[in-house]
């Protein structure tokens, strides 16, 4: 059953700057481009490192250990060596919260 659950304030989330949330031992990367938002899977699907610590240019996530780079609007991978696109979230606004919709048990 699917779920939104608040990850944090539209004050926490600063432009191009990502955000680690944890939510039920799952590492969440959340990001703010302009006055969107988006998550996907913290992980990067070719070296598993935190995308998170990456460099948000655009739309584009930056994988700090080898430069792959991930699309976060659609996960889709957009540069070698990540070729597996990565998951992503919605993401939704309200007042100054921001929520994840999760499928939780």
């Amino acid at each position: 059953m699917a779920q939104w659950v608040r990850v944090a304030s539209v004050d926490e989330l600063k432009q191009q700057n990502p955000l680690l949330v944890v939510l039920d031992d799952e590492d969440i990367a959340l990001y703010r481009v302009k006055d969107q938002y988006f998550a996907t899977d913290d992980l990067c699907s070719h070296a598993e490192a935190s995308l998170s610590e990456g460099d948000l240019k655009g739309f584009l996530i930056h994988c700090p250990r080898h430069g792959g780079q991930f699309d976060v609007r659609t996960g889709e991978a957009r540069h070698f060596p990540a070729y597996t696109p990565i998951r992503t979230f919605p993401v939704k606004a309200e007042g100054n919260e921001i929520f994840i919709e999760i499928e939780q048990d």
